[in-house]
């Protein structure tokens, strides 16, 4: 008889899991004997501290010093107002109010693919082979926190063969304080089949609140996903974030991520290139002031030959803020001729102002081209002066040199009004004081 363990009663994890067991059964069997097993890894697990080597930047204490809760009534009541935060370029969109899927908020356009909740979804045998089989929830206690209240989720299918032109939009809203929710994403991508999407967090509160996400993305043979994930968070709020992709030969994963939000987050990015010719390009843009942390890791895995990859990543930091990248890139024995390129860049723009940053090659096979690098600095002294002989002032000359710094990321978001709406936010946020 196994016995299931849960964290000591009255612990921050044991408050955490306080709302778990009320959550409604899944008509999915294999998804009830997941959380199940979730739950038990919880137990098992604890919250990680700066003496673990993968947080010893992060302090989460923080995070753990703040009592929240998860959503006690499904009802979404009075309707959040989602008009600026609407695309209008996507013709479907899932829309989750602190986790819950809000349909009256949503609409899917009969555009070739499932666009579904996962609670909702039809696609049992699906949902049961994919979800949770690509992040590490067993090890990994937001990730476990995350699987043990599965039941609303953002669910796209991409059937073989399809291309879906329009963006799908996932929107998940937060809209109250002392609250943990639970965002979940599938994307299952067929066999030669093409779609973008966005992944957005964003608040209509000021209080502090935590979001603990997960995102799986399975790409088979010939697929193509581009993948936008945008953190804009209230600034008291609490952000984690994992995501795992799979690729399978010759399929390609293109991702863009944005942090502009939260007191604390960290997004942990972990791409799998499980077969041959399989490529990706990663790219990341964290801005952050005042006290803000933002935490992003991320591993690449070469595992077959002719793979290739190309990761940019970003850092504007001001105030006291500190922010942190650590990009693993492991090329494995059979993986001859890769191609892949890190480079981490990053932006100071106070004299309190702090990045850790660690780009990292691991390289087990002989034919591969390779690169990796990292610069921390501030403000050509040079370039303002230039363009202050042109009329500028010096605060508008620093604008626009940060602008330019950032824009470089946004500008290859492929949806034009996200794209529009973060340069303004990109541009505002460099003339603040």
């Amino acid at each position: 008889m196994t016995t299931t363990r849960t964290p000591p009663a009255g612990s921050y994890l044991a408050n955490l899991l306080a709302g778990q067991p009320t959550l409604p059964a899944s008509p999915v069997s294999s998804l009830n004997a997941l959380r199940a097993e979730a739950v038990d890894r919880v137990g098992a697990l604890t919250v990680p501290t700066i003496r673990d080597e993968e947080w010893r930047f992060t302090d989460l204490s923080p995070l753990t010093r703040q009592t929240f809760q998860p959503v006690r009534s499904r009802n979404l009541g009075d309707v959040v107002d989602i008009g600026p935060f609407a695309l209008g370029e996507a013709a479907s969109r899932l829309v989750f109010v602190d986790g819950v899927y809000a349909p009256e908020l949503s609409r899917v356009a009969a555009n070739g693919a499932v666009v579904a909740n996962l609670a909702d979804a039809a696609q049992g045998e699906l949902i049961g082979r994919h979800l949770g089989s690509y992040v590490e929830f067993r090890d990994n206690v937001f990730a476990a926190l995350n699987t043990a209240f599965v039941h609303d989720g953002a669910l796209v299918v991409v059937p073989p063969r399809t291309t879906v032109t329009a963006p799908i939009h996932f929107l998940f809203v937060a809209r109250e304080k002392d609250v943990a929710s639970y965002p979940r994403c599938l994307i299952v991508a067929g066999r030669g089949s093409t779609a973008t999407i966005v992944e957005d967090f964003v608040s209509v509160t000021d209080g502090a609140y935590f979001t603990n996400a997960v995102t799986e993305i399975v790409l088979a043979e010939e697929a193509r996903i581009d993948h936008v994930r945008v953190q804009r968070e209230s600034s008291q709020a609490f952000h984690i974030g994992n995501g795992a992709v799979t690729l399978a030969a010759g399929s390609r994963f293109e991702s863009v991520s944005v942090a502009l939000g939260a007191r604390l987050s960290r997004y942990n990015l972990s791409v799998d290139q499980a077969a041959e010719g399989a490529s990706c390009a990663v790219d990341g843009l964290a801005m952050i002031g005042g006290r803000q942390l933002a935490d992003t890791h991320t591993s690449i895995a070469h595992r077959k030959p002719h793979g290739a990859s190309r990761q940019l990543h970003k850092c504007i930091v001001g105030g006291g803020a500190h922010a942190v990248f650590n990009g693993k890139i492991f090329v494995h024995p059979h993986a001859q001729q890769t191609d892949s390129s890190q480079s981490s860049r990053n932006l100071l723009l106070g004299a309190r102002a702090q990045v850790d940053t660690k780009p990292q090659l691991e390289i087990f096979a002989d034919d591969v081209k390779c690169a990796h690098g990292a610069t921390v600095g501030r403000l050509d002294d040079d370039a303002i002066f230039y363009l202050r002989t042109r009329g500028l002032s010096d605060a508008a000359a620093r604008n626009l040199l940060t602008y330019a710094f950032g824009a470089e990321i946004v500008e290859r978001i492929p949806v034009a009004s996200l794209r529009q709406r973060l340069e303004a936010t990109l541009l505002a946020s460099t003339q603040q004081p």
